[in-house]
């Protein structure tokens, strides 16, 4: 799916509880990470649900990251979802010259969470461009 067929399925749907039961199908979908994965090193603070984060790079010149990521509240783990279709399979680079808050305004994200999942929202994305920065800087 691209961020563009979420809009369009999201102006299909209307109404914002509709919306945020799709967000929840979306997020039940995510494969989990393993418990090896849910440590203090991954975890994204300023989040109110416990959320994890990992960044791997794939093969490749120069390497694209695969994000991995999980969440213990479901409408959490669907602006996760959301957020591996704006920045999954992105070289570091392209994660750092992309501004996600036009894609949020798009989705009406950034009027229909609340401010606790807003922060939690922009937490994850401050984790991914700080993450995407440390890999620019190892290797200029």
């Amino acid at each position: 799916m691209t961020i563009d067929e979420l809009t369009g399925n999201f102006e299909f749907l209307g109404d914002w509880e509709e919306r945020f039961a799709y967000l929840i199908e979306l997020g039940k979908k995510l494969p989990p990470l393993d418990e090896s994965e849910m440590v203090e090193e991954n975890r994204v603070h300023g989040c109110q649900a416990t959320v994890w984060l990992r960044m791997l790079p794939r093969n490749g010149e120069p390497p694209a990251f695969e994000i991995r990521a999980d969440a213990d509240a479901f409408i959490v783990k669907g602006l996760i979802a959301v957020l591996l279709l704006v920045y999954s399979g992105r070289t570091a680079e392209q994660i750092l010259a992309t501004d996600c808050t036009g894609t949020f305004a798009r989705l009406g994200l950034d009027k229909h969470l609340s401010p606790t999942r807003r922060n939690g929202l922009h937490s994850m994305v401050s984790r991914i461009q700080a993450l995407a920065a440390e890999t620019v800087a190892l290797n200029a």
